[in-house]
């Protein structure tokens, strides 16, 4: 090979070299469609007084959360109170959604990457839009495909082909109908399931004074009480000869609606279906002198259906103690007056609770459900003083 040849062949190899870097160039710039990697998306997503309502939309399924009194509410239940922690927290990862990658498509590719509007059909998405107070959409998001990633650690152990888990989405913005976006967040948050975005925050009843349960059939109902709230035994009314509760079974009623959480509430509660046309009621009394009555259905699925109502009889002055110094006396009224004001509040917020029907896991009132019977300790068996006698063999003639 001469000189010369040797020159030309260096042509050559830069001449290819330059080619492929315009390729990767142009093949770079249809992905990403003009629109850089890194992005915020919804940077100018709607928040504060402009925005009062978000709707949520996948299959047939429709979510509206709506602002109302400065309160956000879900409308699919009735106005129930919304869980603002998640709206909130919904609302800034939106804010700070980027684009990993973005890329040009026809509409033919849509359904692929899950992207067609909201319907019973296959490959749709599911639509978020941001309104403002005449209905109006500010904003829209069309959320598309999940993105899975490997699981290594399952698939070392031959998991791989089924593992995975969400790593990203695919989503398209506003109008926008031949761009699509890959986010690194699954947005699994963004459901129209109305139960995922209620306030889970119910009654706390607090030191219990007595209980009493009125089954349908009058000999399962049954009254406890105690002396004070420092007391761990419970007295049955009306018992019989020798007949005491059972303290291992009656041990957790001084804390049993301590802190309890509903899993959903009824939108149109029909009392027949949901038995409580012949609930089982549940009469509280607490030493701080609220009463609340709770109505129970039957037990469907795990879920049952409640209805309450609440009341109290709060003092309006103190009574001064015996031999009360006055020096003590601006303190104990001080004290007396911000007690009463937590009181107060607590009747406001539960009292707001009677409007609606709600369901809770079945293991929330099953202490409080049991019949009267299953509070007593149990009956020791008769059957080792009931058996015939062991009969003793006898020995053989001679020896």
């Amino acid at each position: 090979m001469n000189s010369k040849q040797i020159v030309i062949l260096i042509v050559l190899v830069i001449a290819v070299g330059i080619g492929g870097l315009v390729m990767n160039r142009k093949q770079a710039e249809s992905w990403t469609g003009g629109n850089a990697a890194g992005d915020k998306l919804l940077a100018k997503l709607p928040v504060g007084e402009t925005l009062v309502q978000i709707k949520i939309e996948k299959g047939t399924n429709a979510l509206t959360l709506e602002k109302k009194n400065e309160a956000w509410t879900v409308k699919e239940r009735g106005g129930y109170p919304a869980n603002f922690t998640d709206i909130s927290s919904a609302m800034m990862k939106l804010r700070e959604l980027k684009a990993v990658q973005t890329e040009k498509i026809g509409a033919s590719q849509l359904g692929r990457l899950e992207l067609l509007p909201p319907g019973p059909g296959a490959g749709t998405a599911t639509r978020v839009e941001f309104r403002d107070a005449s209905g109006k959409a500010l904003e829209s998001l069309m959320l598309g495909k999940t993105q899975m990633g490997e699981d290594k650690q399952a698939a070392q152990f031959g998991g791989g082909e089924m593992g995975g888990f969400p790593k990203g989405r695919w989503v398209m913005i506003g109008e926008t109908k031949d761009t699509v976006s890959l986010v690194s967040d699954p947005l699994s948050s963004l459901s129209p399931n109305a139960s995922e975005w209620l306030n889970k925050d119910f009654i706390k009843v607090e030191k219990i004074k007595s209980i009493t349960v009125t089954h349908t059939v009058a000999t399962n109902s049954w009254s406890l009480s105690r002396t004070n709230d420092s007391a761990s035994d419970w007295v049955l009314a009306d018992a019989k000869a020798g007949e005491a509760p059972d303290p291992s079974k009656t041990s957790g009623l001084t804390s049993v609606l301590s802190s309890p959480s509903i899993n959903d509430v009824v939108a149109n509660p029909k009392p027949e279906a949901l038995g409580l046309d012949k609930p089982t009621t549940v009469a509280i009394e607490t030493f701080d002198g609220f009463h609340y009555v709770l109505k129970a259905g039957e037990k469907k699925d795990d879920n049952q259906a409640l209805q309450l109502t609440v009341s109290a009889d709060l003092p309006k002055e103190r009574k001064a103690g015996v031999g009360e110094k006055p020096e003590d006396k601006t303190r104990l009224d001080k004290e007396f007056a911000e007690h009463n004001k937590t009181l107060s509040d607590k009747l406001a917020t539960e009292k707001a609770f009677e409007k609606w029907t709600y369901l809770v896991s079945g293991w929330t009132l099953e202490s409080l459900l049991k019949n009267r019977g299953e509070l007593l300790p149990e009956k020791k068996s008769d059957a080792s003083t009931n058996a015939a006698p062991t009969e003793v063999p006898t020995s053989p003639t001679g020896l």
